[in-house]
């Protein structure tokens, strides 16, 4: 059942963002009266699930449907040379019946089978669908490649224009809805922080009060991690023992951090108090209870969760002694580890441990604050894609497809959660398809401004080559991403 709701989930955003997307492209052709022969929502390769067209002055649909035959005939003419000639003739559309689709110029919706991507068949464009009937046909004044450079432009911005729109609009309603909640440096630096190995091999150490990343303090925790690795930090200035320190990082620092996907190199310490137990508990059958604060483990100092947890792995299929606090009473819990090595205790949750910093907004407020944070989610991405081409950082080991993109949806649907995410890979989607790989939005944008400033057309054959090589390129993508997702689930 979770996995289904993860599913959903991403299937929902997903369609969102392709329908925004491409939304984005059809308003910006049909406001040029470039005429849009197909929406569709994920591929049609062979048939759709979905389709619907008016024609004739009536909408009509069809269910698992083959795609619709083609307007021209292909004819082959023999050369001198033995070569053969192709050539693409239209068909008189008076012999075909009444209600045939290729009867109508409307544009064609539809559901298709591949759920990937979708896609707008823009009348007179070069793009994945290598319409090459179409393209043999002298240029009608309603086709994409009849239109000025600078419309043709807006039409190819137009998807990537949509996706930031989405996202801004997003952050405007979840910032005046829910306001900005976040945990601040100085609540963690009330226990101190918790480091892991790679952590500890920078010179960090459990309970190292952090005050500044290169000289500068960041109030949201959350952010310092991120922003190391994005601004490549080379120091970080804690408070130990009551004396101040610098901890200088390592050259590879950014690589080891990446590399350590299993934990954070730092994270911040709780007490370890009792929420709530889980069934059959050892720890609720010694005598513990709700709102006991756990201090030890066989005599053994672990004032903090995360103390307990390392410490009591060394203990599985074990007789243990659990310290506790009770009011002002200290309490000693015998019980026996199986091999899980678990109590079977939950631990209070972060609010009760921390204030949580909140930041309300009205819709107004919203506005400016909603801008601020799509142009530092859109910075924000754009510097993690430039750590992925980095060889020395390794970055590419890291990057994921869908099963990565499932994973991160929250495995109980929450409307806040979702819209975050959704928000998130809006922008994503936003930077993937800006960069210059011919067949993605990106390529036929940086032709069309070679158009602009040189006032030569790209020829359709070059166009032709150039989409089928950024195909390629985006197939090897996408099987190299899914393929670090396989390899992952086997590690």
């Amino acid at each position: 059942m979770t996995i289904l709701i993860k599913i959903l989930q991403f299937i929902m955003a997903l369609s969102i963002l392709i329908i925004l997307h491409e939304l984005g492209h059809f308003i910006a052709a049909k406001s040029f009266k470039t005429r849009v022969d197909k929406f569709y929502l994920f591929f049609d390769w062979g048939f759709s699930l979905f389709r619907i067209k008016k024609v004739n002055g009536k909408w009509r649909f069809r269910l698992f449907a083959k795609n619709v035959p083609s307007k021209y005939d292909v004819v082959e003419t023999k050369l001198l040379n033995g070569k053969k000639s192709v050539d693409y003739r239209p068909i008189d559309l008076d012999t075909l019946p009444e209600d045939d689709w290729r009867r109508s110029d409307s544009t064609e919706y539809g559901i298709g089978w591949f759920p990937v991507g979708g896609y707008n068949k823009i009348a007179g464009m070069i793009d994945e669908s290598m319409d090459k009937e179409q393209m043999k046909q002298a240029p009608q004044k309603w086709e994409f490649r009849s239109k000025p450079a600078w419309q043709r432009f807006i039409i190819m911005i137009g998807g990537v224009f949509m996706n930031v729109v989405l996202a801004f609009a997003i952050y405007i309603g979840l910032l005046s809805h829910y306001g900005e909640q976040y945990l601040s440096t100085a609540e963690v630096n009330k226990y101190g922080i918790h480091v892991d190995s790679v952590g500890y091999a920078f010179g960090l150490r459990d309970g190292d009060k952090i005050l500044s990343v290169d000289g500068q303090y960041i109030d949201n925790f959350s952010e310092i991690p991120l922003t190391i690795v994005l601004e490549g930090s080379k120091t970080i200035e804690v408070e130990r023992n009551g004396q101040r320190q610098v901890v200088t990082l390592p050259d590879d620092a950014v690589a080891q951090i990446l590399r350590n996907q299993k934990s954070s190199f730092i994270s911040f310490r709780t007490p370890f108090v009792v929420y709530d137990f889980a069934d059959q508990s050892v720890a609720k059958t010694a005598g513990m209870e709700k709102g006991d604060r756990i201090v030890a483990l066989n005599d053994i100092s672990t004032p903090y969760y995360q103390d307990f947890i390392q410490r009591i792995k060394d203990f599985k299929n074990q007789d243990i002694t659990v310290t506790g606090i009770r009011h002002s009473d200290t309490l000693r819990f015998a019980m026996h580890l199986s091999d899980a090595a678990v109590i079977g205790v939950y631990m209070n949750p972060i609010d009760s441990c921390f204030n949580i910093s909140t930041k309300d907004y009205t819709f107004v407020q919203a506005i400016p604050a909603g801008f601020s944070k799509t142009v530092s989610e859109l910075s924000g991405y754009w510097k993690q894609l430039k750590l992925i081409i980095k060889p020395g950082t390794k970055a590419y080991e890291s990057v994921g497809g869908f099963i990565s993109i499932g994973k991160i949806f929250p495995d109980h649907f929450n409307w806040r959660s979702f819209w975050s995410l959704t928000a998130f890979l809006s922008i994503a989607l936003a930077i993937m398809n800006i960069l210059p790989i011919p067949a993605l939005d990106g390529g036929h944008i940086l032709f069309l401004l070679y158009e602009i400033i040189t006032r030569r057309k790209p020829s359709d054959r070059f166009m032709e080559i150039a989409v089928n090589i950024g195909l390629i390129l985006v197939l090897a993508l996408l099987i190299f991403a899914n393929g670090n997702d396989i390899i992952r689930l086997f590690r």
